[in-house]
């Protein structure tokens, strides 16, 4: 990647995060969730959005998710008004459960640990 696009994916990742918090307003969207990452490709037609969503219930972070991808083209709109570049890419959210797998490894050790104490 260049510098630029650095940059870019930079910025984007914060207007984004700015816009699911202050502007999208999606009664569906009720989980706490975090835009971790955005990658485009050089040409700015497509860019990945990496989102993690926390939750103990999997259908509220499930419609959450929805949301938060049923509402690209009102946060692709935004940001047309508010980066003022040529051309703003398609967003392809994506559901990051690195978090989620971290937490399942981390009750499987301690699990362990809890057991081989017990004996």
């Amino acid at each position: 990647m260049n510098n630029r696009t650095d940059k870019l994916n930079s910025e984007f990742k914060r207007y984004i995060a700015e816009i699911l918090t202050k502007r999208v307003k999606d009664p569906r969207i009720t989980e706490m969730y975090t835009v971790l990452a955005v990658d485009c490709d050089r040409e700015l037609s497509q860019a990945k959005v990496y989102v993690s969503i926390y939750s103990t219930d999997a259908e509220r972070a499930a419609q959450t998710f929805l949301a938060i991808r049923e509402n690209e083209p009102f946060i692709r709109r935004e940001i047309s008004k508010n980066m003022h570049i040529r051309k703003v890419p398609e967003f392809n959210f994506i559901l990051d459960t690195s978090m989620a797998y971290g937490q399942k490894i981390n009750e499987i050790l301690y699990d362990i640990k809890k057991s081989d104490n017990d004996d």
